[in-house]
């Protein structure tokens, strides 16, 4: 299957501290947007870059598809099936040469029932590097 992204990446599209255009900024906005409409149906609920990690974004939901139908017995404690969404973030990330550590977590919200579900990408620090050498 192929992805295209068409949808530029600025300032406005994030929470949190963004410098202006960058390479990485676009692939996430891409997984946030266009990857998540392939996937859900919807751009995903939220888009956040890291304030004490410059390497790390959050894309969250708050109510993953994939958590709302299947039921984790209760010797599994808190897994969380949007490791399979983090699984696929990370394959469209590497894909485009972005290797990152991608992780799904539980973030209780207030006034919810359920805790949405966070998925934390984490660069490796060879992104980095690329991405300051262009910037």
């Amino acid at each position: 299957m192929r992805i295209e992204c068409a949808e530029p990446i600025n300032a406005s599209n994030f929470t949190g501290k963004q410098k202006g255009n960058t390479i990485v900024g676009y692939f996430i906005f891409c997984a946030h947007s266009t990857v998540w409409k392939v996937l859900f149906g919807k751009v995903a609920d939220s888009l956040e870059k890291g304030t004490e990690h410059e390497d790390e974004y959050m894309i969250s939901e708050k109510d993953l598809l994939v958590n709302k139908f299947i039921s984790v017995p209760k010797d599994m404690g808190t897994f969380n099936c949007g490791a399979f969404v983090a699984g696929i973030v990370r394959g469209v990330l590497d894909g485009a040469g972005f290797p990152a550590v991608v992780t799904a977590h539980f973030v209780p919200m207030e006034g919810l029932q359920r805790p949405r579900t966070t998925i934390l990408i984490k660069f490796a620090e060879e992104v980095l590097q690329r991405e300051a050498r262009l910037g």
